[in-house]
């Protein structure tokens, strides 16, 4: 017990960032969600099961139109595609994680995979429980939010128009702080370049997925030859 509270205490610095942003992001959700008739016990459990962040706002939409099961699988993958490459990247960190890891691969998001990758645990922390714990605060970050907005749109009447822009903030945050942080900018302007390509083509209506399945194969491409220039110049070398 006393090694689990080690690592809360460890890794709770580290999320008090996300705590901050997730309790807005959450909050319009949970408004957003109220605004469209679902009560706080549905936005919780939604995100609680779920904890898509931008896809749960994308389901609002599915869940106050006409659903089509096809398009709403695609638009989720395709928003969370991002995740398979979170996850290769972290094979490593997580290869002796046991039974913490189908949690841990549950509560990935784009923060999580941002503090993981950019922190090691203090010394005398166990590594699991630290990875963990970081995951388990962002995911209680998003529920809370998301239950706070749920309660203030059950109780105060909102004019939510705009309010879904939100969304649109959240990605521009992401692209953003992925810029800064990343040396290669390659993978973001093949994004940009294939989104705004599809966009010309495809209308504002019918870009999005095709814009995702060309960003998808184009940086895999980028990194066939990527890993192919490496070997190369690994082999001159010696």
């Amino acid at each position: 017990m006393k090694e689990k509270i080690t690592a809360l205490k460890a890794a709770f610095p580290h999320t008090i960032p996300v705590l901050t942003g997730f309790t807005f992001l959450g909050a319009a959700y949970g408004i957003l969600m109220s605004s469209k008739g679902y009560g706080v016990g549905w936005t919780v459990l939604f995100s609680l099961i779920a904890f898509a962040g931008s896809g749960q706002y994308m389901a609002i939409t599915f869940l106050t139109s006409v659903f089509n099961p096809l398009y709403a699988l695609l638009m989720t993958l395709m928003i969370n595609a991002r995740h398979i490459f979170y996850g290769i990247s972290l094979l490593d960190r997580y290869k002796d994680t046991g039974r913490l890891k189908p949690y841990l691969i549950f509560g990935l998001c784009d923060e999580t995979f941002s503090i993981v990758c950019s922190t090691e645990p203090p010394k005398g922390v166990n590594k699991n429980w630290f990875y963990f714990f970081i995951t388990l605060l962002d995911h209680s970050y998003w529920v809370l939010g998301s239950a706070i907005g749920g309660m203030l749109g059950s109780i105060v009447s909102f004019n939510t128009k705009g309010l879904d822009f939100v969304l649109t903030a959240l990605f521009v945050v992401i692209f953003i702080g992925q810029w800064k942080t990343q040396k290669d900018h390659k993978p973001a302007i093949i994004g940009v370049l294939c989104s705004v390509i599809c966009l010309i083509i495809f209308g504002q209506s019918n870009f999005i997925i095709p814009s995702m399945i060309t960003i998808l194969t184009a940086l895999t491409i980028f990194q066939k030859g990527h890993k192919e220039e490496n070997k190369l110049s690994k082999e001159s070398l010696q």
